[in-house]
């Protein structure tokens, strides 16, 4: 388990990884990191990774954009709350992992709420430049498909901003290594705990 910051060693982050009883959820806007920073904290705690958006795919057998293409977002958002409830554990004791979920999850007042009561809510966050470079990698983002991208995520991030703010734990997420975030993550839930 390797890191960089020598004032969170690794004895550090497995005292704390024995202290965490329930999911870590990062939530924030799409681009913003969350499965590739996940990938890393889950590895640094040594617990599971687990991405909410490939999971809906899996149960759905379906991509995401098929889904909103076929169904629409209402539909869509009742099958994420059904699947984050299963990857939280909702129907009995809490598991430990760290999910990452789609950049709507924790918008909806249901998978909010839910997130809140049984997992660590963080919420990962970055400039708009940051999420227009990431999200322009990448094709599959449905609501992006209508317009300016920039625009989009600007009045996305500005609709979003007040339901991600009720996350517990918010941290900025740059142009650092993914490495780096994952350890303030870890130090901001140490001393949120």
């Amino acid at each position: 388990m390797e890191h960089e910051d020598p004032s969170f060693s690794a004895a550090a982050v497995q005292r704390l990884a024995a202290r965490i009883d329930r999911p870590i959820v990062l939530v924030g806007m799409m681009g913003v990191g969350k499965t590739t920073v996940g990938r890393r904290l889950a590895a640094m705690l040594g617990v599971p990774f687990c991405d909410a958006d490939e999971e809906i795919e899996k149960a759905a057998q379906m991509s995401i954009p098929e889904i909103f293409a076929q169904f629409g977002e209402p539909y869509f958002r009742s099958g994420e709350r059904r699947v984050i409830a299963r990857l939280v554990g909702e129907d009995g004791a809490p598991v430990r992992r760290v999910l990452a979920t789609g950049g709507g999850a924790f918008v909806d007042p249901e998978t909010r709420a839910l997130i809140l009561r049984r997992a660590i809510a963080v919420w990962l966050d970055s400039d708009l430049d940051t999420l227009v470079m990431r999200v322009g990698r990448k094709g599959n983002r449905p609501l992006l498909k209508t317009g300016n991208p920039r625009e989009i995520l600007a009045k996305l991030k500005a609709e979003r901003g007040p339901s991600y703010a009720e996350a517990p734990i918010h941290v900025k997420s740059g142009n650092q290594p993914h490495q780096a975030t994952a350890l303030t993550i870890l130090k901001a839930i140490d001393a949120w705990l």
